[in-house]
């Protein structure tokens, strides 16, 4: 566990946004929804891999893109409307050809209380075919250089 401004993160250095639950982002339980919790994990991982350089523009001319395979969460406490949030993430595995992974933790500031852990598996797949198909060269680069140790990487080696 890493401390980084007073949060003890799983992993060192993580990327994170910050987050308020709203009165939308609740279900008839009056906590965060389910639904939302995918949804800030699919925004942080964009801000995350924009702010690498693998920016929407990069997958269109390579005609790549890094396509969600899994995704596990752990729903550990719940969020609250008001609630300020953080939101890390870190890229945990890449097998440099078709694979990648990527690891979560939502965070409560306020009293330091991980809300949620979460792992992807992500797979390259062409824009056009939706299939299979290897990273393009910018892609391994970008994905390589931002992995970081002592994740969990499920299905990648």
């Amino acid at each position: 566990m890493t401390v980084h401004d007073g949060i003890g993160w799983d992993l060192q250095d993580p990327f994170v946004i910050e987050l308020v639950v709203r009165q939308e982002d609740t279900d008839r339980l009056g906590h965060a929804n389910n639904v939302v919790y995918v949804r800030w994990l699919e925004e942080v991982s964009w801000a995350h891999i924009e702010s690498l350089g693998m920016t929407w523009a990069l997958h269109e001319a390579t005609g790549k893109a890094m396509a969600i395979t899994r995704t596990e969460i752990d729903y550990l406490a719940a969020a609250n409307v008001g609630d300020r949030l953080l939101l890390g993430t870190w890229l945990t595995g890449y097998d440099g050809r078709f694979r990648s992974s990527r690891q979560f933790q939502l965070v409560r500031p306020a009293d330091g209380k991980t809300l949620v852990r979460a792992l992807s598996t992500h797979a390259c797949v062409s824009l056009k075919t939706q299939r299979p198909s290897r990273a393009p060269k910018a892609f391994a680069e970008i994905l390589g250089g931002a992995v970081v140790a002592g994740g969990n990487s499920p299905n990648v080696i």
